[in-house]
């Protein structure tokens, strides 16, 4: 009978002392099953994260969501640092026939780059399409984008619209195709940057002649905006566009932009003999 007792007593204490290993043995199972769960936690949390960057760029600067083509801040930063990375031209050319300043009058607040009926007009930055609208009397067929860098940009005048309102696009995406809609003489891509409602000069973020940005960021600053606009409209006046008219001859177009036939066929690389098209667009140094 003891040795009955002591054989059932050793029993107990082997499954005693073994029950911490079990428990170990457990734990250890569970460490993957823990790593992989938090692995897809981690992972919906960035989609969450990316969803909602996309439903709502640059949420911290705009309070809405507002159907006004230059949507209006009611505080806007003394300063702001502009990613101007992972961009993309809104269109292969670069000739800008109206810059960005005083013209006939009025303010024009944006650059009219020449393009013709239906070439591809793309969006500059990653953003969300804010509005898609036909206006008559003024931008034609135009989009507004809102960009997750905290811009604005607006594309007028063209043929066709590509894109619907609230479409999430990438850089480079086609939103629209180039031509003369609204209240306009010739085909050509009304294009505006705007920070918060306040319009920007396009040529202190990108470079048409050499498609490409001006630098990785650009510094916005409130107090010197009008400063930094102006000392863009000067350093871009020194190269100009004519547009041939019916008629014309080099001769005539060198006299009239007091320079010389030489110049304008070294600036435009073609011979004294060209044959000149109505519309063909020529540079010329003022």
């Amino acid at each position: 009978m003891n040795a009955y007792v002591k054989n059932i007593f050793l029993l107990l204490l082997i499954l005693v002392c073994s029950a911490p290993s079990q428990g170990q043995d457990l734990l250890t199972m569970q460490a993957p099953i823990d790593t992989k769960l938090k692995a897809l936690d981690s992972l919906s949390l960035i989609r969450m994260v990316e969803k909602e960057k996309f439903s709502n760029p640059a949420a911290a600067l705009y309070g809405n969501w507002g159907e006004h083509y230059s949507a209006r801040t009611a505080v806007v930063p003394d300063s702001f640092v502009i990613d101007l990375t992972r961009f993309h031209m809104p269109t292969t050319s670069h000739i800008i026939t109206s810059d960005y300043g005083v013209r006939r009058g009025r303010q024009h607040k944006g650059v009219d780059i020449k393009v013709y009926t239906g070439d591809t007009i793309r969006s500059v930055f990653s953003g969300k399409v804010r509005i898609v609208r036909y206006d008559e009397k003024g931008y034609g067929n135009y989009v507004v984008i809102r960009h997750h860098n905290g811009l604005e940009t607006i594309y007028g005048h063209m043929s066709k619209n590509l894109v619907a309102q609230d479409a999430e696009v990438r850089a480079g995406t086609p939103i629209g195709l180039g031509g003369n809609s609204g209240r306009t003489a010739d085909s050509h891509l009304h294009f505006e940057t705007r920070f918060c409602g306040i319009a920007l000069d396009p040529a202190l973020l990108f470079d048409f002649r050499n498609q490409d940005v001006t630098g990785d960021t650009y510094l916005f600053c409130r107090n010197q905006t009008a400063g930094n606009n102006q000392q863009a409209k000067t350093e871009t006046a020194a190269v100009r566009y004519h547009k041939v008219a019916s008629g014309e001859t080099l001769a005539s177009i060198a006299r009239k932009h007091s320079t010389t036939v030489d110049d304008l066929c070294h600036l435009n690389h073609i011979g004294k003999s060209a044959r000149l098209r109505v519309g063909q667009i020529l540079k010329y140094n003022q």
